[in-house]
């Protein structure tokens, strides 16, 4: 176990900062999830938005990789199409 007084201090705040993106992950999966259910076309434009800035956030932060939060928003793009 780490005793400097920095390195604790790195102790919590990496299990804040782990927490608070779990959390974050975990909510834009399931709004992801909810969007793939809907049928209707003008409910799912109205989410999709949201979904899309949950994703460019957890991105810009790196929780996840660009590449997967636009593989992401593509597929979504291409599922609201098709309604």
């Amino acid at each position: 176990m780490a005793n400097h007084k920095s390195s604790l201090k790195r102790i919590r705040s990496n299990e804040t900062k782990r927490t608070i993106n779990k959390y974050q992950h975990k909510t834009t999966r399931n709004a992801i999830k909810k969007l793939r259910e809907l049928t209707d076309k003008k409910e799912a434009e109205t989410l999709y938005t949201s979904v899309v800035s949950m994703l460019d956030k957890l991105a810009k932060k790196n929780v996840i990789h660009a590449n997967k939060a636009a593989n992401l928003k593509s597929g979504l793009s291409k599922h609201i199409a098709a309604l």
